[in-house]
């Protein structure tokens, strides 16, 4: 996490929280009231490949109290303008409650050209009437038009990619203004927004992924097999080593990211085993074999037990359990398992096993990979 210090309307100073690398594509958040905690969704947004900018509006946390000054809606509109022409690239705008407003009022106003999209979390009910307030720190009748008139101008000229998120199952007035506009549901609000909800992170990078890309979309599409390897390649696995005795009592192994449950009653879990592998013939007449299934410090081990070596584990730690096979010892999960089937299948080999004992870390995160690389979980 980081700091980053911006001039607002008036020359005013305003300080946001920044999460993620600066030249990815940014998204800044304004919340109703800065005791507000939204590290955990800034985190989670980070995570997903945003440069997340946190704001706290003008008399917020650590951002300047104008004392005297202005604290309406066109001093927050000011403000929130400034801070757009500050940064690099067109971000993604999230308002909060009443903090929606000033986005809608900013966004609206000004065009769409300062901004790549709108999203409004838990937004106050559009008021009616003139004068109107939603909030006294974000309007006041100095404002030139009825606050009503003015949100509602807005949203209808707003035509940016836009996400509205509510609460259960309440319907949106202002989702069914904007032009460009789509509604989700979420759990009720007040417990979303207190504790950071994994529901608001999901609906939030799916509507960020598919409505503001960090990259255009560049589709492949063929029939040849490295079409198809490069394809499959886009479904992230996790990485295992799966271990068997050969002939003579020796320990066998090799990374294997082909591994699935297929059944808990019986338990059974699978493995896919390329027919070129030397040891295949180890696991065909095995009559037990263990698969581990590897943390994310275990890139070395992964690698390995990959590579062509006279004695892969010799730098490993491992053990033995009743059958007898090999456990490397401090693996995210180890299933001890007795084979229950093998079959064919094109240039792979299924083997099938039963499970009789496993042990895991619930705490580590996975060694993932995809795309040819090793990666790492964006959400913790």
């Amino acid at each position: 996490m980081g700091q980053r210090t911006f001039s607002g309307y008036g020359g005013i100073r305003l300080t946001a929280k920044t999460y993620g690398q600066s030249d990815a594509p940014p998204v800044l958040l304004l919340r109703e009231d800065a005791s507000d905690d939204w590290t955990g969704i800034a985190v989670a947004l980070a995570g997903a490949g945003r440069y997340v900018v946190s704001l706290d509006l003008r008399g917020q946390g650590e951002s300047e109290d104008p004392g005297d000054g202005p604290f309406d809606l066109d001093a927050h509109v000011g403000d929130l303008g400034s801070i757009l022409a500050q940064l690099s690239s067109r971000p993604v705008v999230i308002g909060q409650g009443s903090a929606c407003w000033i986005a809608l009022v900013a966004l609206g106003e000004n065009g769409p050209d300062i901004a790549s999209g709108a999203v409004f979390v838990d937004p106050p009910h559009l008021p009616r009437g003139a004068p109107a307030s939603v909030d006294a720190a974000l309007a006041d009748d100095r404002c030139d038009t009825p606050l009503g008139e003015r949100l509602t101008d807005s949203a209808r000229r707003l035509s940016l990619p836009g996400l509205v998120v509510a609460g259960g199952g309440a319907s949106s007035p202002l989702a069914e203004m904007l032009a460009d506009a789509e509604l989700a549901h979420v759990r009720s609000a007040g417990e979303l927004l207190a504790d950071a909800g994994e529901d608001l992170n999901a609906v939030l990078v799916e509507f960020l992924e598919r409505r503001v890309p960090r990259e255009p979309p560049e589709y492949h599409a063929g029939s040849d097999s490295r079409t198809l390897r490069d394809a499959l390649g886009t479904f992230a696995t996790g990485v295992t080593v799966v271990t068997t005795l050969g002939a003579e009592g020796e320990p066998v192994g090799l990374t294997a990211n082909s591994f699935t449950s297929v059944s808990l009653d019986p338990e059974l879990l699978l493995v896919c085993l390329a027919k070129t592998a030397s040891s295949l013939v180890a696991f065909e007449q095995a009559p037990f074999f263990a698969v581990n299934v590897l943390h994310i410090g275990q890139q070395l081990v992964s690698n390995r037990f990959a590579m062509k070596m006279d004695d892969r584990f010799a730098e490993t730690d491992w053990e033995r359990w009743d059958s007898g096979v090999p456990i490397i010892r401090n693996s995210l999960a180890s299933f001890e398992c007795a084979r229950h089937e093998m079959h064919d299948a094109g240039d792979h080999v299924l083997l099938i096993g039963r499970v009789e004992r496993v042990r895991f870390e619930p705490r580590r995160d996975p060694l993932l990979y995809f795309r040819g690389k090793y990666r790492r979980l964006h959400f913790a």
